[in-house]
């Protein structure tokens, strides 16, 4: 994978070089016109996307938060849907460069789908917290994913979270657990966080391993109902996320400073590591991260580079919704020459089928040999040479904006326009809706 991915990289050839001095968050100011249907019905096929993807939402004659979002997505040029893909971290109490981050390049911006708040963003006051990430918020009929790391215990960002982690929830009963993660996701909603990166699926009994502590069981049966529990009680408040996909428990190693290997066949991992990944789907979990780990009996690679683990999350456990890759910075760390290139390891992750890329960015991404102009071209260029379909890239592009179009308020009663000269005000421009409906 590493070298058909470098292959790509190969094909930006001057594109890159031109954008290489463009600096932080280069923005390609670019606009595409909408595509306008006449037929009813159109709008359903105007995009895309596989069949299989099709089946797995709602018909946006029936879905106004889908059909807000196809539109959206009609009008987005290749750069804009691979910005929109982006979830990256700003440096500092900087609420102008956060805003700016996920500001749309039409206006400026450079489009990114979301940010991650790190410790250094966040102060121990919450309206300090709150105040940052509302200034954020540069398009108000579409949200940006405002992402944390909270799980509780030792991984915390918000020092004014009272709650209990998975260190302690981990001997507990279930309900313990679904009051834990009530408590978190209530107060991560109250500072304007919308999805957390917070709940750990993994299953080790060893105590020697580095993730032992951050489980919520010693075996799947254990983990599961804690999972499933955690899932339940915070999606009342903001998006859970499952991690680390398939599994960081098999060994004892960090993934933050290599690849951890896991000896185990598909048969075993199904009966183990699946069931509390399984039982948080179940539940309803809205993002699954993908971790930087290597079970050679299923794919040779790291799973947040491999298709195989994609293909298994969605068809064997089936997962509908948004995936993302732990951070890819840490694949450069690792040590392993094979992941030393950042813009490949990019290209890798895209063409897995992970639908949003996650970067820790330090306050100078050249720093990690990375600059984000080229990094949008170069994951543009794998696209448009075919190495990322574009209807995979269509339908990840689809999941992040139904979910963000989901957070603006009033966004279920929106109604499609018409088109013969009806107009609503600050609905974008579009195709006819099937069975065309001019509700209030």
């Amino acid at each position: 994978m590493g070298a058909w991915a470098r292959s790509a990289i190969a094909r930006v050839g001057s594109a890159r070089a031109a954008a290489l001095g463009v600096g932080f968050l280069a923005v390609l100011a670019l606009l595409s016109t909408s595509a306008v249907t006449t037929a009813a019905g159109a709008g359903a096929s105007s995009v895309p996307i596989t069949q299989e993807d099709a089946a797995r939402v709602p018909s946006p004659a029936t879905n106004p938060i889908e059909r807000w979002a196809r539109i959206r997505l009609d009008e987005m040029t290749t750069d804009d849907k691979v910005r929109s893909l982006l979830i990256g971290h700003v440096s500092g109490m900087n609420p102008e460069g956060m805003r700016f981050a996920v500001a749309p390049a039409a206006s400026g911006g450079a489009g990114w789908g979301g940010i991650i708040l790190m410790r250094d963003n966040v102060t121990p006051d919450p309206a300090e917290v709150a105040a940052l990430t509302a200034a954020v918020v540069a398009e108000p009929d579409l949200p940006p994913i405002i992402a944390i790391d909270q799980e509780g215990g030792e991984v915390v960002r918000l020092s004014f979270d009272p709650y209990p982690g998975a260190n302690e929830l981990r001997t507990q009963p279930a309900s313990a657990t679904a009051d834990a993660f009530a408590g978190r996701g209530g107060l991560l909603a109250s500072v304007g966080v919308n999805v957390n990166f917070g709940i750990v699926a993994d299953v080790t009994s060893d105590r020697r391993s580095y993730i032992f502590s951050r489980t919520l069981g010693d075996s799947g049966t254990e983990s599961a109902e804690r999972v499933a529990a955690a899932v339940t009680a915070e999606q009342a408040h903001v998006a859970s996320t499952l991690k680390h996909f398939p599994g960081h428990g098999r060994s004892a190693d960090d993934s933050h400073f290599g690849i951890p290997m896991a000896p185990v066949d598909p048969g075993e991992w199904r009966a183990t590591d699946a069931v509390p990944f399984s039982a948080g789907i179940e539940a309803g979990a809205r993002f699954v991260m993908f971790g930087h780990l290597a079970f050679p009996a299923v794919d040779d690679v790291p799973a947040s580079l491999s298709a195989t683990w994609h293909d298994v999350l969605r068809r064997d456990l089936g997962f509908q919704g948004i995936t993302v890759t732990d951070d890819l910075l840490m694949l450069q760390a690792s040590g392993d020459a094979r992941w030393s290139d950042p813009y490949a390891n990019a290209v890798a992750a895209l063409a897995a089928g992970n639908d949003a890329l996650l970067y820790v960015f330090p306050a100078d991404p050249s720093a990690v040999g990375i600059d984000v102009g080229v990094l949008v071209n170069t994951l543009s260029q794998a696209v448009e040479s075919g190495i990322v379909p574009t209807a995979q890239l269509d339908a990840s592009v689809l999941r992040m904006l139904t979910f963000r179009r989901g957070l603006a308020p009033g966004a279920e009663r929106w109604r499609a326009p018409c088109d013969f000269g009806c107009s609503f005000p600050r609905e974008p421009r579009g195709t006819v809706p099937e069975g065309i409906a001019l509700a209030p």
